[in-house]
């Protein structure tokens, strides 16, 4: 105690030294921490069954690794005049083995590699992360996702992001990710409200009447008619790949004879949203102008043309399109098919329907499109 006591500047000098000490190393620790990330290099990224060259894709790769500012990640013209310096064959290298002895030559940390591979309608990214000094293969990241080439690189982005651990935008991922749940999958949420337009065939005698001349009550009209309207569709029902919806189409036919014949749809339909079936059935109404008349050796008289002077009536009076009647409402049963067809964020489908009459079957074909949206 009394050496302590007789000598304060010497504790004081030693105690001063050991905090300067620790604060040195301290400091120079944390630089090194934030100033000094790892050095990774990538060589290729093997690339099957997309429309992507493989150098396009490494190129991509490193573009979005670089984003995440994670890593020092070498320039490709660097990696090539180095390792072509070394007189070193690189082009297919994969595998662990020969990425960590190019990794050493390059005097990297880290070495990337992997894969982007058509599976069917699936496109699989896969990254494998190598730590050179280790020799081991640190992390692995597969993801699946859907067939749309197009984004190819927002795919990329988001297995890096996975790789690194860094939080995802979860709207980009929900639109490009085939998640088996049934609900938020993009891929059992197809909306095919949009556009369409097509042609209708009506046989038997609502087909005569409409060829028919005015002056007879027909319509002189074409037995194929135009088409042109809407689809309105509302999902009420989804499991895995199928759906339920209920739909209404709006059409207007008959433009090209300077006709205007409305009508709506009302359909309850089920569809397949990775083979793109459909199949739909419901009500359909129009408005058309009918007459009470009869047939007399094969041609259409109204009720007020026979001559009562001559008796009863001995023909059956019925109802018929005659363009001299009233508007009325008509009532019948359309059966759909059809198939989507798709391409990118495009939709395109394609339908045939038959409303079956007995005084006349309409048989139509339809096609629309519309570009797929996020599900909100």
């Amino acid at each position: 105690m009394k050496t302590l006591l007789c000598n304060p500047q010497k504790v004081m000098l030693k105690l001063l030294v050991a905090m300067l000490l620790t604060f040195w190393v301290m400091s120079l620790s944390y630089g090194q921490s934030l100033g000094t990330k790892p050095s990774l290099a990538i060589i290729s990224i093997d690339a099957k069954g997309i429309n992507s060259d493989p150098n396009v894709v490494r190129n991509m790769v490193q573009l979005e690794l670089e984003k995440t500012n994670k890593y020092n990640v070498m320039d490709r013209y660097d990696i090539e005049d180095i390792l072509k310096h070394e007189d070193v064959q690189f082009k297919d290298c994969y595998g662990k083995s020969c990425l960590v002895e190019k990794g050493k030559l390059l005097d990297v940390d880290k070495m990337l590699t992997g894969s982007i591979e058509l599976f069917g309608d699936k496109i699989v990214v896969t990254l494998r992360l190598i730590d050179v000094r280790e020799e081991v293969v640190e992390k692995v990241e597969a993801e699946e996702f859907l067939n749309l080439q197009e984004e190819i690189q927002k795919m990329i982005r988001i297995s890096i992001n996975n790789l690194l651990g860094i939080e995802n935008d979860m709207a980009v991922v929900s639109m490009l990710v085939d998640y088996n749940n049934p609900i938020s999958s993009p891929k059992t949420v197809l909306r095919l409200n949009g556009p369409r337009m097509g042609v209708a065939y009506t046989t038997g005698e609502s087909g005569e009447r409409l060829q028919a001349p005015e002056k007879e009550g027909g319509f002189d009209m074409f037995p194929v008619i135009t088409q042109f309207g809407y689809q309105w569709e509302t999902q009420y029902l989804s499991s895995g790949n199928f759906q339920a919806l209920i739909e209404f189409v709006g059409l207007i036919g008959g433009l090209e004879t300077g006709r205007f014949v409305p009508s709506l749809s009302f359909m309850n339909g089920f569809r397949n949203s990775k083979s793109g079936w459909e199949i739909a059935f419901g009500p359909s109404f129009k408005l058309v102008k009918y007459a009470t008349g009869y047939y007399e050796n094969g041609h259409w008289y109204l009720e007020n043309e026979w001559d009562y002077g001559l008796g009863e009536n001995p023909y059956e009076l019925q109802e018929q399109l005659d363009s001299r009647g009233d508007i009325r409402l008509s009532t019948n049963l359309v059966i759909a098919i059809g198939k989507t067809f798709k391409s990118g964020y495009l939709n395109i489908p394609v339908n045939v329907y038959v409303v079956p009459n007995k005084k006349g079957t309409i048989i139509g074909t339809s096609v629309g499109f519309n570009i797929s949206k996020q599900r909100k």
